[in-house]
């Protein structure tokens, strides 16, 4: 790697999908498509400057991680970061988006309904947080957990359980597959904003 300047430092597609947690390909689509700036070097390959990666990941909500950050670009950063609503009860997902985007005035939401729907949001997106109810159509909730926490394929973002389901070792078999938080339906709303708020305080 070699650097524009001091700060900025340019990466190769590969690079690039490994720090997104997608395949090179995906990476190299994305420059083709010119949604990701980029220049070629002499011998035909592609190199993208920090600076317009972490624009591109910022317009795509993408968790960016730290070390790709300098000093001036943290402060943006927490203010870009995005948060995933996978509920296939519509009017609780409406009512968390409306009450959480007060709490998170700078954040991005996204909702989603269904298994199918949240997968593809869950690549193209990046949440850097995901509210993950367990029993969606065509998903299996826990495994999602799962690959969400173990995985580099969705950037490893803050998973927040929120279930009806009444099985006593729900909350047990989540969090030893790396749930952050687990709540129970009804939820009470301002537990669960307090709680995030803390765990996202983290960062």
């Amino acid at each position: 790697m070699s650097e524009k300047s001091n700060k900025t430092i340019v990466y190769s597609a590969l690079e690039i999908a490994n720090i997104c947690g997608v395949v090179n390909q995906t990476a190299i689509n994305w420059i083709r498509s010119g949604h990701l700036k980029a220049f070629s070097t002499p011998g035909g390959q592609y190199r993208v400057y920090s600076d317009d990666l972490i624009e591109f990941m910022k317009k795509r909500g993408m968790r960016i991680p730290a070390a790709i950050l300098d000093t001036e670009d943290k402060e943006s950063f927490t203010k870009s970061q995005s948060i995933l609503i996978v509920d296939d009860d519509q009017g609780l997902n409406a009512v968390l988006k409306k009450y959480l985007e007060k709490i998170f005035p700078d954040s991005t939401f996204y909702q989603a309904f269904d298994g199918f729907d949240a997968g593809l949001q869950m690549v193209d997106k990046q949440p850097y947080c995901v509210l993950l109810d367990l029993d969606l159509p065509g998903i299996n909730g826990f495994d999602l957990c799962k690959r969400l926490k173990t995985t580099t394929e969705f950037n490893k973002p803050y998973v927040i359980i929120i279930t009806a389901l009444e099985d006593d070792d729900v909350k047990q078999q989540v969090l030893k597959l790396g749930a952050d938080l687990f709540f129970k339906k009804p939820l009470n709303l301002s537990v669960l904003a307090e709680k995030m708020q803390n765990l996202l305080k983290k960062d």
